[in-house]
Protein backbone atom coordinates (compact mmCIF):
# COMPACT_ATOMS: atom_id res chain seq x y z
CA UNK A 1 0.00 0.00 0.00
CA UNK A 2 1.64 3.19 -1.13
CA UNK A 3 1.65 6.07 1.80
CA UNK A 4 -0.89 8.38 0.22
CA UNK A 5 -3.54 5.95 0.56
CA UNK A 6 -3.89 5.57 4.28
CA UNK A 7 -3.26 9.48 5.99
CA UNK A 8 -3.34 10.84 9.10
CA UNK A 9 -5.52 13.89 10.18
CA UNK A 10 -4.70 15.57 13.47
CA UNK A 11 -2.79 12.90 14.27
CA UNK A 12 -5.06 9.53 13.56
CA UNK A 13 -4.26 7.35 10.56
CA UNK A 14 -6.76 4.73 9.58
CA UNK A 15 -6.33 1.39 11.15
CA UNK A 16 -7.24 -1.97 8.82
CA UNK A 17 -7.90 -5.10 10.55
CA UNK A 18 -6.18 -8.33 9.63
CA UNK A 19 -6.44 -10.17 6.00
CA UNK A 20 -8.02 -6.50 4.62
CA UNK A 21 -7.83 -5.34 1.13
CA UNK A 22 -6.99 -1.31 0.10
CA UNK A 23 -6.51 -0.58 -3.10
CA UNK A 24 -3.54 1.93 -3.10
CA UNK A 25 -5.26 4.27 -5.61
CA UNK A 26 -8.22 4.65 -2.88
CA UNK A 27 -7.91 7.71 -0.14
CA UNK A 28 -8.57 6.90 3.32
CA UNK A 29 -8.14 9.82 6.15
CA UNK A 30 -8.03 10.21 9.78
CA UNK A 31 -10.44 7.93 11.92
CA UNK A 32 -10.97 5.11 9.93
CA UNK A 33 -11.21 1.90 11.38
CA UNK A 34 -11.63 -1.39 9.11
CA UNK A 35 -12.37 -4.75 10.13
CA UNK A 36 -11.04 -8.16 9.13
CA UNK A 37 -11.44 -9.76 5.55
CA UNK A 38 -12.85 -6.04 4.45
CA UNK A 39 -12.09 -5.09 1.16
CA UNK A 40 -11.66 -0.99 -0.25
CA UNK A 41 -11.56 -0.81 -3.78
CA UNK A 42 -10.05 1.84 -6.53
CA UNK A 43 -10.74 5.15 -5.80
CA UNK A 44 -13.07 5.04 -2.90
CA UNK A 45 -12.40 8.31 -0.49
CA UNK A 46 -13.35 8.34 2.89
CA UNK A 47 -12.60 11.12 5.61
CA UNK A 48 -13.02 10.42 8.76
CA UNK A 49 -12.17 14.15 9.69
CA UNK A 50 -14.84 15.37 11.82
CA UNK A 51 -16.04 12.31 12.95
CA UNK A 52 -15.33 8.42 12.60
CA UNK A 53 -15.89 6.21 10.03
CA UNK A 54 -16.25 1.84 11.24
CA UNK A 55 -16.17 -0.94 8.68
CA UNK A 56 -16.88 -4.05 9.75
CA UNK A 57 -15.76 -7.52 8.60
CA UNK A 58 -15.85 -9.32 5.27
CA UNK A 59 -17.70 -5.82 4.45
CA UNK A 60 -16.71 -4.97 0.85
CA UNK A 61 -17.11 -0.84 -0.46
CA UNK A 62 -16.64 -0.96 -4.29
CA UNK A 63 -15.29 1.35 -6.90
CA UNK A 64 -15.38 4.90 -6.65
CA UNK A 65 -17.76 5.19 -3.28
CA UNK A 66 -17.65 8.35 -0.99
CA UNK A 67 -17.19 7.86 2.56
CA UNK A 68 -17.74 10.88 4.54
CA UNK A 69 -19.36 12.20 8.22
CA UNK A 70 -21.25 14.73 9.67
CA UNK A 71 -19.27 17.43 12.13
CA UNK A 72 -20.10 17.19 16.30
CA UNK A 73 -22.48 20.64 16.52
CA UNK A 74 -24.51 22.45 19.28
CA UNK A 75 -27.64 20.92 17.24
CA UNK A 76 -26.47 17.57 16.70
CA UNK A 77 -23.38 17.19 19.60
CA UNK A 78 -22.53 13.33 18.53
CA UNK A 79 -22.51 14.10 14.90
CA UNK A 80 -23.21 11.82 12.48
CA UNK A 81 -20.44 8.82 12.33
CA UNK A 82 -20.43 6.26 9.37
CA UNK A 83 -21.31 3.28 10.87
CA UNK A 84 -21.28 0.19 8.33
CA UNK A 85 -21.25 -3.59 9.92
CA UNK A 86 -20.54 -6.63 9.30
CA UNK A 87 -21.05 -8.43 5.68
CA UNK A 88 -22.21 -5.61 3.72
CA UNK A 89 -21.77 -4.65 0.12
CA UNK A 90 -21.73 -1.55 -1.04
CA UNK A 91 -21.38 -1.01 -4.67
CA UNK A 92 -19.93 0.92 -7.19
CA UNK A 93 -19.84 4.96 -7.00
CA UNK A 94 -22.49 4.70 -3.85
CA UNK A 95 -22.38 8.07 -1.38
CA UNK A 96 -22.77 7.04 2.40
CA UNK A 97 -23.03 9.87 4.30
CA UNK A 98 -23.07 10.08 8.58
CA UNK A 99 -25.52 7.11 8.35
CA UNK A 100 -25.29 3.62 10.09
CA UNK A 101 -25.96 0.40 8.65
CA UNK A 102 -26.51 -2.97 9.88
CA UNK A 103 -25.39 -6.36 8.81
CA UNK A 104 -26.12 -7.83 5.91
CA UNK A 105 -26.78 -5.34 3.48
CA UNK A 106 -26.65 -4.75 -0.48
CA UNK A 107 -26.69 -1.11 -1.27
CA UNK A 108 -27.18 -1.04 -4.93
CA UNK A 109 -24.67 1.22 -7.41
CA UNK A 110 -25.09 4.74 -7.18
CA UNK A 111 -27.56 4.80 -4.31
CA UNK A 112 -27.30 7.71 -1.89
CA UNK A 113 -27.54 7.37 2.11
CA UNK A 114 -28.21 10.62 3.98
CA UNK A 115 -27.60 11.86 7.44
CA UNK A 116 -29.11 10.13 10.85
CA UNK A 117 -30.71 7.29 8.56
CA UNK A 118 -30.39 3.86 9.86
CA UNK A 119 -30.44 0.28 7.68
CA UNK A 120 -31.36 -2.24 9.90
CA UNK A 121 -29.96 -5.67 9.23
CA UNK A 122 -30.88 -7.83 6.11
CA UNK A 123 -31.92 -4.96 3.87
CA UNK A 124 -31.43 -4.54 -0.24
CA UNK A 125 -31.28 -0.67 -1.37
CA UNK A 126 -31.74 -0.30 -4.72
CA UNK A 127 -29.19 0.69 -7.00
CA UNK A 128 -29.37 4.73 -7.65
CA UNK A 129 -31.89 5.04 -4.55
CA UNK A 130 -31.76 7.96 -2.59
CA UNK A 131 -32.21 7.85 0.88
CA UNK A 132 -33.32 11.26 2.35
CA UNK A 133 -31.74 12.27 6.46
CA UNK A 134 -33.43 10.59 9.05
CA UNK A 135 -35.27 7.34 7.71
CA UNK A 136 -34.87 3.84 9.22
CA UNK A 137 -34.86 0.99 6.45
CA UNK A 138 -36.71 -1.96 7.86
CA UNK A 139 -34.80 -5.09 8.20
CA UNK A 140 -36.04 -7.31 5.44
CA UNK A 141 -37.34 -5.51 2.98
CA UNK A 142 -35.95 -3.87 -0.76
CA UNK A 143 -36.11 -0.15 -1.09
CA UNK A 144 -35.77 1.73 -4.25
CA UNK A 145 -36.09 5.30 -5.62
CA UNK A 146 -35.87 8.84 -5.55
CA UNK A 147 -36.72 9.05 -2.45
CA UNK A 148 -36.61 6.15 -1.39
CA UNK A 149 -39.75 3.62 -0.72
CA UNK A 150 -40.61 0.11 0.97
CA UNK A 151 -41.20 -2.07 -1.99
CA UNK A 152 -42.00 -5.20 -0.86
CA UNK A 153 -40.34 -8.53 1.28
CA UNK A 154 -37.07 -9.86 0.41
CA UNK A 155 -37.43 -13.24 -0.69
CA UNK A 156 -35.32 -16.22 0.74
CA UNK A 157 -33.31 -16.09 -2.00
CA UNK A 158 -32.02 -12.83 -1.59
CA UNK A 159 -31.75 -12.89 1.74
CA UNK A 160 -29.44 -15.79 1.04
CA UNK A 161 -27.81 -13.51 -1.09
CA UNK A 162 -26.79 -10.81 1.33
CA UNK A 163 -24.50 -12.94 2.76
CA UNK A 164 -23.51 -14.57 -0.22
CA UNK A 165 -22.07 -11.32 -1.56
CA UNK A 166 -19.72 -10.56 0.56
CA UNK A 167 -18.61 -13.87 0.20
CA UNK A 168 -18.02 -13.51 -2.87
CA UNK A 169 -16.02 -10.00 -2.39
CA UNK A 170 -13.64 -12.17 0.58
CA UNK A 171 -12.99 -14.50 -1.99
CA UNK A 172 -11.79 -11.67 -4.39
CA UNK A 173 -10.06 -9.95 -1.69
CA UNK A 174 -8.07 -12.90 -1.38
CA UNK A 175 -7.05 -13.03 -5.00
CA UNK A 176 -6.15 -9.41 -4.71
CA UNK A 177 -4.04 -10.14 -1.61
CA UNK A 178 -2.20 -13.09 -3.36
CA UNK A 179 -1.31 -11.03 -6.46
CA UNK A 180 -0.25 -8.63 -4.58
CA UNK A 181 2.46 -10.76 -2.21
CA UNK A 182 3.62 -12.58 -5.76
CA UNK A 183 4.17 -9.06 -7.03
CA UNK A 184 6.70 -8.59 -4.33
Amino acid sequence: MKNNTLRSYKGITPTIGNNSYVDESAVLIGDIVIGVDASVWPLVAGRGDVNKIRIGDRTNIQDGTILHVTRRSNHQPDGFPLIIGDDVTVGHQCMLHGCTLGNRILVGMGAIIMDGTVVEDDVFIGAGTVVPPNKVLRSGYLYVGNPMKEARLLKDKELEFLKQSADNYVVLKNEYLEECVNES
